[in-house]
């Protein structure tokens, strides 16, 4: 009996495989770019969708190829492409105030990924939402870090922190929740399946 056609014959298995993580990686790189349009302009750090881009990413492609999506974007960022919040781009990004979140994002792409794969996933909402949020909370952290030594802990905490810990919470319940849907499509997708055995 033949085999039903398919496109990845056409291609080696390996240059498949690389092929298909370039194109999540630019899809990656362009929601991250859609993401940080999305904003409530708050100084000196404004409120985006990217933190849940960035999780999300790192959730789904894994904590390799999610981090190297995120450092892709960074890089397009830092070449002048216009992809972060407002547009903004260059290198004076990587020394102003969100310098600190913008270098964490990798961070917290790779530990997002890292942990659903140890099943802090949508099998276990709970767990899924704690993983994020611990994600999102040490993003923050270390973004409000660097803002401290260029306005001093206090107005870091008030400014940068304080302010983004409620949004953290929904983004982290909105990505548990998207994890969990994720999972339930893909054991439905497995259970139509025909078996071979």
């Amino acid at each position: 009996m033949s085999q039903p056609f398919s496109t990845a014959a056409l291609v080696p298995a390996g240059n498949f495989r690389r092929l298909k993580q370039l194109g999540l990686l630019l899809a990656g790189t362009a929601i991250l770019t859609v993401s940080s349009q999305l904003s409530v302009p708050l100084w000196p750090v404004p409120v985006t969708m990217q933190t849940l881009a960035v999780l999300m990413i790192g959730a789904l492609y894994g904590w390799r190829l999610g981090s190297l999506t995120v450092v892709a974007w960074l890089l397009e960022a830092a070449l002048g492409l216009p992809v972060l919040a407002g547009g903004k781009s260059g290198l004076a990004a990587f020394a102003g105030p969100t310098a600190g979140f913008l270098f964490a994002f990798p961070l917290g792409a790779a530990l997002a990924g890292w942990l659903v794969e140890r099943g802090w996933d949508g099998t276990r909402p709970l767990r899924a939402f704690c993983g994020l949020f611990f994600c999102s909370t040490l993003m923050l952290l270390l973004g409000g870090a660097w803002l401290a030594t260029l306005v001093g802990p206090a107005k870091a905490w008030l400014l940068g922190v304080q302010p983004f810990v409620l949004g953290d919470v929904l983004k982290s319940a909105l990505g548990a929740s998207t994890l969990t849907l994720w999972s339930a499509l893909r054991v439905r997708r497995a259970a139509k399946r025909p078996r071979t055995d």
